[in-house]
């Protein structure tokens, strides 16, 4: 994949709780996901690795803790995985208390790119190697970054909302971004912009108004909608949403004004919520990333580095990404993503990503059987 040009992404109170309940898109963590995770176990090369948080999308706990654990395992690391809970001292205090016990690599997915950028350079000075997981800390000193190409994430939401919206010219769009603190956020608008901003330019569809919203913040997400919703006096055609969780948020507004089904929303991560979401309707469709790909190349590149092979190393991650604040390039291992629509969701199931039985209860029954999911 090509080397990728980062471009800098350019900001109600008492929204109910049903927004929270219904637009988060999270899922109960498993045991032991509340931020304080296991010790790793005795026999093994110790690895830390710190996530950002559980309160904006359930891939973390869900999806990446499991499957990290069992990929480091696979390659005979102990790693002690552990969450920040969104919380940017947490996550600087965590990485302290990893590097103290002397781990020999630390993997982080940063919650912005200032504390990971912070974190990568006290592990650098105990000659311990970072990989950054998932986001690419700007301006900061790893070496090594696993993630997907998510330039592709963007374009493929851009994409989507343009074929759900063919042929109606003129659409009015709205945009909820992700956190502008947080580079992949900007990856995910630069593609979404590679496919829409010609479909403005010639009118063949309408930007209303596009915003970012910090922290990833799904009730925020919910309450900025719904202003700028009412604000174009109520009407929308379509809306893009840069993740599952904000899509969720969007289509609990939509629900309130009897737009839910009729408006296509994009969204990105293929969480449960979100692929009953698109099985609904309600969602047009989401980003499904192979996260299990994601975190055994991480662990590929954790065991090659705690060996000190930088040529194997070397070898597992040669793509490579720009960091334009740090005037550098990055070793990256960038896996493909794929659009997921209502047909799609069977192949999610399949590869064991999420059970049918997660998503198929109820009323949407009758569509899982209509599309052999189960």
């Amino acid at each position: 994949m090509r080397s990728k040009t980062l471009a800098i992404l350019a900001a109600g109170v008492g929204f109910s709780l049903a927004l929270t309940a219904c637009g988060a898109n999270q899922e109960t963590p498993a045991a032991g996901g509340s931020g304080q995770s296991q010790a790793p176990s005795a026999g093994g090369v110790k690895v830390g690795v710190i996530l950002p948080e559980t309160a904006t999308s359930a891939r973390w706990e869900g999806f990446d803790k499991p499957m990290l654990e069992a990929a480091m395992r696979a390659e005979g690391l102990d790693a002690d995985i552990q969450n920040a809970q969104g919380d940017v001292q947490k996550f600087s205090t965590l990485a302290d208390g990893m590097i103290s016990q002397g781990v020999k690599v630390l993997v982080i997915a940063a919650i912005n790119s200032e504390v990971g950028s912070a974190v990568a350079a006290k592990a650098k000075a105990r000659g311990i190697p970072t990989i950054d997981y998932d986001r690419l800390n700007l301006g900061g000193s790893s070496e090594y970054y696993v993630s997907f190409d998510n330039v592709k994430v963007g374009e493929l939401q851009g994409q989507g909302l343009a074929d759900a919206l063919k042929g109606k010219q003129g659409a009015q769009v709205i945009e909820i971004e992700g956190a502008p603190t947080d580079n992949n956020a900007t990856l995910f608008y630069n593609g979404q912009q590679n496919v829409l901003k010609p479909l403005y330019a010639s009118g063949a569809l309408k930007l209303v108004q596009s915003q970012p919203i910090d922290g990833w913040d799904n009730q925020k997400g919910g309450v900025t909608f719904e202003q700028i919703l009412t604000g174009n006096g109520g009407k929308v055609d379509g809306v893009v949403a840069a993740n599952d969780g904000l899509a969720g948020a969007v289509i609990t507004v939509l629900r309130k004004n009897g737009l839910n089904g009729k408006v296509p929303v994009t969204g990105q991560d293929a969480t449960p919520d979100g692929l009953m979401a698109v099985l609904r309707g309600d969602q047009y469709m989401t980003v499904f990333k192979p996260i299990k790909a994601e975190a055994e190349g991480a662990a590929k590149l954790a065991a090659a580095l705690a060996k000190g092979d930088t040529a194997a190393a070397d070898k597992i991650a040669g793509q490579s990404s720009d960091d334009p604040k740090g005037n550098r390039k990055v070793k990256s291992l960038l896996l493909e993503p794929k659009l997921t629509t209502k047909n799609e969701v069977k192949t999610v199931v399949a590869e064991g990503y999420v059970k049918a039985t997660e998503i198929c209860g109820g009323e949407l029954a009758a569509v899982c059987a209509q599309l052999g999911i189960g």
